[in-house]
């Protein structure tokens, strides 16, 4: 079977297009698929996916970091989503005919190839943590760019200070990770606040969701991280924010997948929206001819 791993590398830029598209292109060898590239103005943040082998997606995965740390001035830096460099996350996730352990591999790989080459400290998360209070991102990104620049704490890979422009970044290994956003239809980020706050696992909400307010392009969203979609998909996720906001005398204006999302939480999706349904992935007619 051949080995295929999936990168969803994050930067730190979401207006300029210049920089989006250099960022973006470099990535683009003989060698990989690179597509689905994404960027938010409010959240002045891309991202995009990486599939091929390994080691392909590794190189071509540095490409990007190297055209990122050159282009992207931290201290210049705004945005609604929390960032600890030019770089922010480089995740990768296990396709097919490779183990998380062989990811984990490859992503303490890239992280020394980060700090020796590029002088970035470089810190790892989820199935790559070293501490596990790192293991969390959301963990290490307290403080952001601003409060790492100021107090910087040890990097497993690097220096023990912040790159001058580049800040610092996140590496680590994962499972599929849904990102959905729902916008609500009111322009009070204060509600959706509220709404991430109830719904998401560290206050007592669903598990496996992470969820943060924002105001995006002058409407407040909901902006989640569905780390096991097999525990809590997306259409939960929906519906538990349709409750919430009625409560609050909320509609929802509408929502979005950002970035690839795995066949099998679509299958998932179906299933449970219609009680009952039987359904599986292999009735799909392109499933059968990509086959």
């Amino acid at each position: 079977m051949q080995k295929i791993v999936e990168c969803v590398p994050n930067f730190s830029e979401g207006k300029n297009l210049k920089v989006i598209n250099a960022i973006f292109d470099v990535s683009q060898t003989g060698k990989v698929k690179s597509f689905e590239l994404e960027y938010n103005v409010s959240h002045n943040r891309m991202l995009f996916t990486i599939v091929g082998s390994p080691e392909d997606v590794l190189n071509s995965v540095f490409e990007s970091i190297k055209i990122a740390t050159k282009l992207i001035d931290m201290n210049k830096h705004t945005g609604e989503h929390p960032r600890i460099g030019a770089t922010d996350v480089v995740p990768f996730v296990p396709v097919s005919g490779v183990s998380m352990e062989e990811c984990v591999e490859l992503s303490n790989k890239l992280a020394k190839k980060v700090a020796d080459e590029l002088n970035l400290p470089v810190f790892m998360y989820e199935a790559s943590a070293k501490k596990e209070e790192y293991r969390n991102l959301a963990d290490v990104r307290v403080g952001e760019y601003e409060g790492l620049k100021k107090s910087m704490r040890k990097p497993d890979y690097g220096p023990l200070k912040t790159h001058p422009t580049a800040g610092a970044m996140v590496i680590g290994a994962r499972k599929y990770l849904i990102a959905y956003n729902v916008d609500l239809d009111t322009t009070d980020v204060n509600v959706a606040k509220q709404i991430a706050k109830k719904i998401r696992e560290k206050d007592g909400g669903l598990k496996a969701v992470k969820a943060l307010g924002f105001e995006v392009d002058g409407m407040a969203q909901v902006s989640m991280n569905l780390v096991d979609y097999e525990i809590t998909n997306f259409d939960e996720a929906y519906r538990e924010i349709e409750k919430e906001a009625k409560n609050l005398g909320v509609g929802i204006k509408n929502s979005e997948i950002y970035g690839m999302i795995p066949l099998e939480a679509l299958v998932r999706a179906v299933k449970t929206t219609f009680k009952g349904t039987i359904f599986r992935s292999d009735q799909i007619l392109e499933k059968k001819l990509w086959e």
